[in-house]
């Protein structure tokens, strides 16, 4: 707990020094009017470079605007939502800020903390470009909370082409079974089987392995009322996903030098969402640089194959916000089709409307668009679809201990009692 408190204490630091990537104008009440506060956790290569494009538009076409970038680095975002807590807990809202579709905006709903877009929906007429059960996770008892910028995939399996060839794999795994063969391949030869970041990483690792584990409709089943997390199907993925880490490298700051690991030939393999394709592609000074097919490669993280595990980043409009105004301009540039097609791209996602230019979405992005539109569909758990804040947090708490005990047994009698508290 102490060291909760000093994070959010940190964090509350950080914001005040404006240390989120600018600086807040001091020009008196008139300034403070005319500044738009965007709060996310962009602030990485690929992401950083996706919100500037976006911002770029916003600010030709809102001149009277000033864009204030509060972000806060940390990949997942869980440290800027413990700061966001506190500021939306204090009623120091930012103008606008990110959060993921599904369940992890219900908290903030259920609080009274944001205000409902219909009204924007029916002036921009968003249902007719978003996908139908995109637009069902952004509503809540008949009202829509927010507007989806983009949709990523989170089971996808990166790998380095040289690493598995001089291990003498063919070709990516296509089961749960095959990878961890192939996982022991790898660490014949010396190199780093599996890449692994900080804990969200492995939380993000996990929600694969029990959907590789189980099948689409197994793991769906998990978020259901009345779910049965103690089944012996569960045991079995928790016993794979043991079996995995044990190939892991050691933990990585976050999911960037992991994911550096496989792209420089260190690692062979790092389970990842396609926000990792914008950091390998885009050029150095946004990204790595890298060759796809050469110095990287991707595919359905292990048994995942036909089912796209997704989220969504979002943008809201808090009750309260300074710059109302500034906000719904901001909202309406996240929503439009220039917009996310500027944002996107650089990103390592695919757009959430229907009618974006495709052209522009070339390589591993004409990958994802195509099996969006066929795939069945599962949610993630680390960023937010599934589960809410406080679900996510137990299932988090759960996994840390696991990571220290190894013990299958325990991991899933606290997930057990995560779901029975939770899924309520």
């Amino acid at each position: 707990m102490s060291a909760v408190a000093v994070t959010v204490a940190g964090l509350l630091s950080l914001s005040a020094c404006g240390g989120g990537g600018g600086e807040k104008s001091t020009g008196g009440e008139q300034a403070a009017k005319k500044q738009v506060e965007v709060f996310s956790w962009w602030t990485g290569p690929g992401e950083a470079d996706g919100l500037k494009a976006m911002r770029e538009i916003f600010q030709k076409q809102n001149p009277n605007l000033t864009f204030f970038d509060a972000a806060v680095a940390g990949g997942s975002g869980d440290k800027a939502r413990a700061l966001l807590s506190s500021k939306l807990q204090a009623d120091q809202p930012p103008d606008t800020f990110q959060g993921h579709a599904g369940a992890e905006l219900q908290g903030y709903i259920k609080a009274g903390k944001l205000e409902p877009l219909n009204s924007l929906y029916d002036e921009l007429k968003l249902k007719d470009v978003f996908p139908q059960q995109l637009v069902d996770q952004l509503t809540y008892e008949g009202n829509v909370y927010s507007v989806p910028v983009n949709i990523h995939r989170s089971n996808v399996l990166w790998f380095n082409p040289k690493v598995l060839k001089a291990a003498g794999v063919s070709a990516a795994p296509k089961t749960v079974e095959e990878f961890i063969t192939d996982l022991e391949a790898v660490k014949k030869t010396g190199k780093i089987p599996l890449s692994i970041g900080s804990e969200w990483t492995v939380v993000h690792l996990l929600e694969s392995v029990l959907l590789g584990s189980l099948g689409t409709d197994g793991y769906n089943a998990l978020w259901a009322k009345g779910a049965d997390w103690s089944n012996a199907n569960v045991t079995k993925a928790l016993d794979n996903f043991k079996t995995i880490l044990s190939y892991a490298g050691a933990p990585q700051d976050d999911w960037q030098p992991a994911a550096k690991q496989v792209a420089d030939g260190a690692a062979a393999f790092n389970i990842m969402g396609d926000w990792a394709y914008g950091y390998f592609h885009n050029p150095p000074d946004g990204g790595l640089g890298k060759k796809s097919k050469e110095d990287f490669d991707w595919a359905p993280s292990p048994g995942t194959d036909g089912t796209f595990l997704w989220l969504s980043d979002s943008f809201t409009l808090p009750k309260g916000a300074p710059n109302r105004d500034g906000a719904l301009a901001w909202l309406k540039v996240a929503a439009s089709k220039e917009g996310q097609d500027a944002f996107n791209p650089k990103k390592g996602s695919i757009p959430a409307r229907k009618d974006a230019d495709k052209s522009l979405y070339q390589d591993y992005l004409a990958w994802s668009l195509e099996e969006w539109s066929k795939d069945k569909l599962a949610g993630s758990i680390q960023h937010g679809v599934v589960a809410n804040d406080a679900w996510k947090t137990a299932i988090t708490e759960a996994v840390g201990l696991f990571l220290q005990s190894k013990d299958v047994a325990k991991l899933q009698q606290a997930l057990v009692e995560a779901a029975k508290t939770n899924n309520q």
